[in-house]
């Protein structure tokens, strides 16, 4: 997690749309890069305190996982934290998929990829990816095909 509050970073503040207004935003740009949009939600811890917003969605056979934490607020503005964090997404969802249209969406939204066990490639350890890098674009497991994605 982030050593940083959320007044620290972008977008403290400078927006009064609503957390679910720039998650809708951000699946817009999903969509319009041709991708579909699985699953999404928002999630606390109630014994620490933490929250995070989280995307699924599948672009060309490969399925991807944003999970965006909520920065603690120094001041307890959980709500300003909250529309931060959304618009921190979005734009990052944006930006991605600006970069897919030139890279393709797996360099793109690499650290994303969803793994066979439920895990983003940003989730395992070096060592370990690259152990399971020969199965995760197998073709006999699905991975990086369309019906990879309509079997998930």
């Amino acid at each position: 997690m982030s050593k940083y509050h959320a007044e620290e970073v972008n977008y403290w503040k400078t927006s009064k749309s609503s957390p679910d207004a720039w998650i809708d935003r951000a699946k817009r740009q999903i969509e319009q890069l041709g991708g579909v949009v699985l699953a999404e939600g928002f999630g606390s811890e109630s014994t620490t305190g933490r929250s995070a917003f989280m995307l699924a969605f599948g672009i060309g056979g490969d399925r991807f996982k944003i999970t965006w934490p909520v920065l603690p607020s120094k001041g307890g503005n959980e709500r300003a934290a909250r529309v931060q964090a959304a618009t921190m997404l979005y734009h990052d969802v944006k930006a991605r998929c600006i970069s897919a249209t030139v890279l393709g969406s797996r360099a793109a939204f690499f650290s994303f990829l969803l793994l066979p066990d439920g895990r983003t490639t940003a989730e395992i350890s070096i060592p370990e990816f690259a152990q399971i890098a020969p199965l995760v674009f197998s073709p006999q497991l699905g991975i990086g095909t369309r019906e990879g994605l309509d079997n998930a």
